[in-house]
């Protein structure tokens, strides 16, 4: 079963994280034949860190961090007008323009566009913004998230509808056959598909653009979980054709913690109609209330960001990043690649099992304590095993840092 150390919000910060680890092995740092995007500098990580679980949790820039505060710092002058003004100089208003940024970046108008906390209160919300009856069906593959479980589950429990899965074996990227079982999985009953962009146990990118074309064909819904795409990859929510889509601020936008947003299609404004828009769109309506004014000011720094680094920049130094991890992985006896290989279906996310007798929680505490290398651990309802996500503040001589690490640590377990 899934333990509550194995979410995304869980980030290894325990008390032996305060200090380094004397029987740690020296492992030299060398010289980056591939430089980052962005200067690690400009991050408030610890000195001698390596970050690679950026799909857990991204590091915000200090930048980004100032233009929060400073914002904070400007509601707190005058906080009735900034909070709830009109003013184009309110700082409301500035929250508000933050949905523009967002359509701009994943291709729709401002006015699909809702503030949220994150993926997980996206989907849940969507969940709860569609008329559902008792003995709907849901369709889900079994390797969401609980974030994107959780709306659905909520709704199968007060209201009596029905969560379907469908099954996507870890280790399995046959598009076509993913595609067929989604076909002999909807039945006469189902209402809607949610399923991931990215599939966070292995980094598959999913053939969603056929996916929401059957479900189209079919007259259902298709809601997507973005956590693991925007920011990452190319994301464009009209070519991808489904209904809505939620994604998170705090992973690859590298935006303040709390932050998200979801789209939802003019095409399906009548089947998903969230209580947040009752009384209109922006930002501070009544029905919405007053949102994290300034962590979406935030989340707006953090966009520009990544839109002026340009989404072709930043996979084409994401991957080859990552095809370098599987590449070396494929050499350690002591792990199965389970993530797709180089090619379309690759993401930044690469993982892979591990025997039985090296457990993944023991390993990545001890990447962290010993080594200051951040990684994840699969989820155990899964498999047993590891996931790095390099993203634009990581450079080639951190992930040959992070493999010597690794390696080390695997030698010691044998």
């Amino acid at each position: 079963m899934n333990q509550p150390f194995a979410s995304r919000r869980n980030f290894l910060f325990g008390s032996a994280a305060l200090t380094a680890a004397a029987s740690a092995a020296p492992i030299s740092r060398t010289a980056a034949s591939r430089r980052a995007l962005l200067d690690p500098s400009e991050l408030g990580l610890r000195p001698g860190m390596t970050h690679l679980n950026t799909a857990s949790a991204g590091p915000t820039p200090n930048r980004v961090l100032t233009r929060t505060v400073v914002a904070w710092h400007r509601l707190e002058t005058d906080p009735v007008l900034m909070t709830y003004g009109k003013d184009p100089a309110s700082v409301v208003s500035a929250a508000d323009k933050v949905r523009s940024k967002i359509g701009a970046l994943v291709g729709c108008s401002n006015d699909e566009i809702l503030l949220t906390h994150g993926t997980t209160d996206g989907i849940t919300t969507l969940a709860q913004s569609i008329k559902l009856r008792e003995g709907d069906h849901v369709l889900l593959t079994d390797q969401e998230h609980e974030g994107g479980e959780t709306g659905w589950l909520h709704r199968q429990r007060i209201d009596g509808i029905i969560v379907d899965r469908v099954n996507i074996p870890i280790g399995d990227y046959d598009v076509a056959a993913i595609i067929d079982r989604f076909k002999a999985a909807i039945g006469p009953r189902t209402r809607a598909l949610s399923v991931s962009h990215v599939l966070s146990p292995t980094g598959l990118r999913m053939p969603v653009t056929e996916i929401s074309a059957l479900a189209r064909s079919r007259g259902i819904l298709c809601i997507v979980d973005g956590a693991q795409a925007v920011g990452q990859i190319a994301v464009d929510v009209k070519s991808l054709g489904c209904d809505a889509y939620a994604a998170s601020g705090h992973k690859w936008l590298m935006g303040p913690k709390g932050t998200g947003f979801i789209y939802i299609s003019k095409r399906a404004a009548e089947a998903i109609q969230p209580p947040q828009w009752l009384n209109g769109r922006d930002f501070g309506s009544n029905s919405a209330g007053v949102g994290a004014i300034t962590l979406a000011i935030g989340l707006g720094e953090a966009v520009d960001r990544i839109a002026a680094m340009g989404m072709e920049a930043i996979e084409a130094h994401n991957l080859p990043l990552r095809d370098g991890i599987y590449r070396q992985w494929q050499g350690i006896p002591q792990l199965r690649l389970v993530s797709p290989p180089p090619g379309e279906l690759a993401t930044a996310l690469v993982a892979a099992e591990l025997p039985s007798s090296i457990d993944s929680e023991s390993l990545i505490r001890r990447m962290h304590d010993r080594h200051r290398v951040i990684i994840k651990k699969a989820e155990k309802r899964w498999l047993n095993g590891i996931r790095f996500s390099p993203h634009i503040f990581n450079d080639q001589a951190q992930i040959d840092f992070a493999m010597a690490a690794l390696r080390s640590e695997l030698r010691a377990s044998s």
